[in-house]
């Protein structure tokens, strides 16, 4: 029977927190100080932006610039989470602009226009963590999801009650957890996950939780709360708000600087360098690099207000989360298709608008018995080095090194755009190697890689558009066939395996059979329209080719295409 396969033969290991009192948080610090830390946040970006911005006309154009965007935002593109006096706030901001033509002190008047809308985007962008929501918040998400863990698994009466099963069943924690503990306990840790569903948030806070460690800061996008109860939620775990249809390099400036002058304060930060969920399914390929650059300056800002003593260290951890299913995959992948054929497919709207579909979705999630794995690589300093359990660097010949001297400069430690953009570039490709080596590949990852590949090179003659058109009733592989192509291709995931380029799931080194059923009946196991199932006769099918190339794309980046 496929149920043998399921990955809950142990239990996650429970952690004792790293801090014995959330007073110690360096999130709850920062908090109590929120109006202090809020204005240090708004007055250096301002700066910045001057400085930045020193030609005659250059200030006064980046106002107009993005005034400009910010109109055009609020008329193609509004959302309800969108403060009440926007139109009112932008109108103000054009008549004062109108108003410096030809008028005296327009520097002065240009530098406070600035100051009212880094202000604005500050209150805008800064979390509001509170102790007491983040406990009550905690306990709900515990609660909640262990009822519906329960009420799910064990179909009788009174299972809604019961504590037979704990997210601890559900959510497999493997990898580097220990050195992750370690390193936050000794210096100021950036968790950089993958990025699938908008589950991930949740999903990660309680990961946080779970492993002892203190709340982490974390940008979560604007979008996210229009639903009420993603809103509390994220609130109380320490988000921060990330609009992503504010492209203007002002608001870009402010968000940046919040983050960087936070971790520089000692939070302990999460963000998705890929930018936003992954559209095609690939584990991310090119993160973005201003986020991930504002720990580069954090450090680089460490070294330069303690030149004689030992101050603070940042470290990288990367993080793979595996699912057997994202909810949002049949629109993700119409949109990635879409955005790379332009008119040639149809965008859809996301399943998560509204908290009754995400309510539908946990219950569901939980109804079919799909685990999750969260993978924690290991600790990275800023320039990509490994470090150890004390938090030191150790270089490509196994050497240990300091990192400050990376921002040295005849001596001196010194700010460098140029040198920290290219450590950036640099450990941005390292964290790409890392979540290619430390990916769980389940069942339904390499079923689903499989049956597209086989389908996909009998039509190689089609371009992709074309190829996914083909009906699917014209869409069928004998099980012989399949079964001899999936025992080759595991037996090429595990030689990966063994040189150490991904990882698997435990079910994947079961019997063959069951291991082919366990993994069609996992993928995509959600959607109405699945992706992989048998027919009557036991052959394989598909009933969305297009969501199934989603799937497929999970195995992405190991030239496993060649071996089939």
């Amino acid at each position: 029977m496929a149920e043998a396969l399921t990955d809950k033969p142990t239990r996650n290991k429970k952690y004792k927190p790293i801090l014995p009192g959330t007073a110690d948080w360096p999130v709850v610090r920062l908090s109590k100080n929120r109006k202090q830390f809020i204005e240090y946040v708004a007055q250096t970006t301002i700066e910045r932006i001057i400085a930045a911005n020193k030609g005659k006309e250059e200030l006064r154009e980046e106002l107009e610039s993005t005034l400009y965007l910010e109109k055009l935002r609020i008329k193609q593109n509004p959302w309800k989470v969108d403060p009440p006096d926007e139109s009112k706030f932008w109108s103000g901001v054009k008549n004062d602009l109108v108003d410096l033509v030809g008028g005296q002190n327009t520097v002065e008047k240009e530098r406070k226009i600035l100051g009212r809308i880094v202000h604005r985007y500050a209150n805008e962008i800064a979390g509001n963590f509170k102790q007491s929501h983040y406990k009550m918040a905690r306990e709900m998400v515990k609660f909640g999801f262990a009822r519906l863990l329960n009420a799910t698994r064990v179909k009788r009466f009174g299972a809604f009650f019961r504590n037979e099963y704990t997210l601890r069943d559900k959510i497999q924690i493997i990898g580097k957890t220990k050195q992750l503990r370690k390193l936050a306990k000794i210096g100021t840790v950036v968790m950089v996950p993958t990025h699938f569903s908008n589950l991930d948030s949740i999903l990660i806070g309680w990961i946080i939780h779970s492993l002892g460690l203190p709340a982490f800061i974390y940008g979560a996008g604007l979008n996210l709360f229009n639903i009420k109860i993603f809103a509390y939620f994220m609130n109380s775990l320490g988000a921060y708000k990330v609009d992503r249809r504010k492209k203007n390099p002002i608001y870009l400036e402010t968000l940046k600087t919040y983050s960087m002058l936070a971790i520089q304060e000692g939070a302990h930060s999460l963000f998705f360098p890929g930018g936003t969920r992954s559209r095609s399914g690939k584990i991310e390929t090119h993160l973005k690099l201003g986020l991930l650059g504002t720990a580069m300056e954090a450090q680089r800002g460490l070294y330069m207000e303690n030149t004689a003593g030992s101050p603070r260290k940042i470290f990288i951890v990367p993080v793979t989360l595996n699912y057997n299913f994202v909810l949002e995959a049949p629109s993700l992948i119409k949109q990635y298709l879409a955005m790379k054929g332009q008119e040639r497919f149809y965008i859809e709207t996301d399943e998560f608008s509204t908290s009754y579909k995400m309510t539908k979705f946990l219950f569901k999630f939980f109804a079919k018995g799909s685990d999750i794995s969260v993978s924690i690589g290991p600790g990275l300093d800023l320039m990509g080095n490994y470090v150890d359990n004390k938090g030191r660097s150790i270089d490509r010949q196994g050497r240990f090194i300091d990192t400050r001297d990376y921002f040295l400069t005849d001596g001196k430690i010194t700010a460098n755009q140029q040198r920290e953009a290219e450590y950036t570039r640099q450990l941005a490709e390292v964290i790409v190697k890392e979540y290619h080596r430390i990916n769980r590949v389940f069942a339904s990852h390499l079923v689903a890689f499989t049956a597209f590949t086989i389908w996909r090179k009998r039509y190689n003659k089609l371009d992709l558009y074309d190829f996914l058109r083909i009906p699917e009733e014209e869409l069928f592989i004998t099980y012989k066939e399949f079964r001899d192509e999936f025992d080759h291709m595991r037996k090429e995931v595990l030689k990966l395996k063994k040189q150490g380029k991904l990882n698997i799931a435990p079910h994947m080194r079961g019997d063959l059979d069951e291991v082919i059923k366990f993994g069609i009946e996992n993928v995509g196991m959600y959607h109405a329209k699945r992706p992989l199932i048998f027919n009557k006769q036991g052959d394989i099918i598909t009933s969305d080719l297009t969501t199934l190339y989603y799937y497929h794309n999970r195995m992405d980046g190991y030239d496993l295409e060649s071996k089939v």
